[in-house]
């Protein structure tokens, strides 16, 4: 079994995705700061994954930073398995209020690269709000819940970290110290599907990715581990109901 206490459970999901983080205004925004009572001083960051944020969720009076965070939209599987909204208060956490300290900064400012400096701080913001949500184990079901589990997360990452490889149920068992029925029951209890099931979606999302960027349908069967372009054409078309020429720009 691998050490999961050295994994980096979120590095190898996050970087498959841009993020766009960019200032927007009430009512339109998914990411918002709001300050403390009586202070000038940032103390709650909100962030619906779906959707937007509204004044059911926040006075906006005490918004500080609003912002339109695009994640990969329904793409990013990550997204689907957040709460529908993550509020968390910043008051101990130093790394959190001096981010969003620079990101309040930057958007009051005309200044030269700040929509670049608010995407990357924003983009930083979100990764260490995911960073909580696993610490804090908020989520104990679906894939957040399966990179929380100590057992199930050194397999995931490998799914992540390498997609294309042959995978066999056994090998997952084994990186996670399971037996393959015991891996297999808590992987599907926990996550909300089979690992083979997991994985074929996991490509499927990366596939239907590379071939809209205009990736050769044959290249991305091969990086994905399909023995041809019609084995992952397919694939395609049992996932989404369509073949994967139809995204091509």
């Amino acid at each position: 079994m691998i050490d999961s206490s050295r994994i980096d459970r979120l590095s190898a999901l996050v970087s498959r995705f841009e993020i766009d983080v960019v200032p927007e205004s009430h009512g339109m925004a998914n990411l918002v700061i709001c300050q403390r009572a009586q202070s000038t001083l940032p103390g709650r960051i909100l962030f619906a994954p779906v959707g937007v944020l509204s004044d059911n969720d926040y006075n906006p009076d005490n918004a500080v930073f609003l912002a339109k965070a695009n994640w990969g939209g329904s793409e990013n599987p990550l997204l689907i398995a957040l709460p529908d909204r993550i509020v968390v208060d910043i008051d101990d956490n130093s790394e959190l209020q001096s981010l969003s300290s620079l990101l309040i900064a930057e958007s009051g400012q005309q200044r030269c690269g700040a929509g670049s400096v608010i995407n990357r701080l924003g983009e930083v913001l979100l990764v260490l709000l995911l960073r909580v949500q696993l610490s804090v184990g908020t989520t104990d079901s679906g894939l957040l819940g399966g990179l929380a589990d100590i057992r199930l997360s050194p397999a995931i990452v490998a799914m992540h970290e390498r997609p294309g490889e042959p995978w066999r149920i056994e090998r997952l068992a084994e990186i996670s110290g399971l037996s393959t029925s015991r891996f297999a029951d808590r992987f599907t209890k926990t996550v909300g599907q089979t690992p083979m099931s997991y994985l074929r979606c996991w490509r499927m999302v990366l596939a239907h990715r590379d071939v809209q960027h205009g990736d050769r349908i044959q290249a991305v069967a091969a990086r994905y581990g399909y023995a041809s372009s019609e084995a992952l054409s397919r694939a395609f078309r049992r996932h989404f109901g369509a073949n994967p020429t139809a995204l091509r720009p």
